[in-house]
């Protein structure tokens, strides 16, 4: 079924001189305005588009990239406030409501808030919601797994680390001691589900997989180089000091030298650690 507030790839029904009408089959024919319609298209063609009611309270389509569709959450920056609620930018034409009784505070002009797109089923029109506690997943019957890649919302902080959203679905934490990095408020970035506890809830993490070993690999050869192939840093620093010079784990940096060593790309010295010749080269 076609839905609003979601891109769709939509056949052309026909063309005027107003645009292409898209066949979107349960929601009828929608107009692609000409300031979005793709050159050269043809009867028969399909054009991804994403659909959602305009100024005037009419279905039409659009090719801009919305920044978040129905059922998702995302950061975006108010660009007025008037007598019905607040107005985000998300990407197209019109802006998204916040109604008043949906903002967690008053929203701000030229402040950005993490929201969660959704349809009012009272009128059917899209609007968005700051109270996002309302709409994130505590069900523990998920079916995420330990080292599977997920994609992270940082929500807030707590005394442990960051609440994140997973997939746009369910709370996760990642611990503060575990991040190397800066995290900001309404920040999406690529994690990894670390845990599954018994009851269901779970612990994150913004290392795993080849892609980060491999960063890791990058981020101290590329050290090494700049320091003339020669660091004085190894397996008995301080962890504050590999956290600052590499940005991650004692643990992480331990790992990642071993494999670096056994590949042959450095020597590991009493005082440090050192780039092989054929690496410099």
């Amino acid at each position: 079924m076609i839905g609003v507030g979601e891109p769709h790839n939509l056949n052309v029904a026909s063309i005027s001189d107003s645009g292409a009408y898209l066949d979107a089959k349960n929601l009828g024919q929608v107009l692609l305005p000409n300031r979005h319609k793709p050159d050269n298209i043809s009867v028969g063609d399909r054009v991804t588009a994403f659909l959602y009611y305009d100024s005037e309270d009419r279905l039409i389509a659009t090719t801009q990239q919305a920044k978040a569709k129905v059922g998702e959450y995302a950061y975006l920056q108010v660009t007025d406030v008037n007598d019905f609620g607040a107005f985000l930018n998300w990407g197209l034409d019109k802006d998204v409501l916040v109604p008043f009784s949906e903002q967690h505070l008053p929203m701000q002009v030229k402040h950005s808030y993490l929201v969660y797109l959704y349809i009012n089923h009272a009128d059917g029109r899209i609007v968005a919601s700051s109270k996002i506690d309302r709409f994130v997943e505590d069900d523990p019957d998920h079916s995420f797994l330990p080292r599977q890649a997920v994609n992270l919302i940082i929500a807030n902080s707590t005394d442990l680390g960051y609440k994140a959203i997973i997939d746009h679905s369910h709370w996760g934490v990642l611990y503060k001691d575990e991040v190397f990095q800066r995290l900001s408020f309404g920040q999406s970035i690529k994690g990894y589900i670390k845990n599954v506890r018994p009851d269901g809830k779970i612990d994150l993490t913004l290392h795993g997989g080849q892609e980060t070993r491999d960063q890791y690999s990058e981020a101290i050869l590329n050290h090494l180089r700049l320091q003339g192939g020669y660091a004085a840093v190894h397996d008995k620093s301080p962890p504050e000091l590999i956290s600052r010079l590499f940005g991650m784990s004692k643990k992480s940096f331990k790992k990642t030298i071993g494999g670096l060593y056994k590949s042959r790309l450095i020597t590991i010295e009493e005082g440090g650690i050192r780039l092989n010749s054929q690496e410099e080269g």
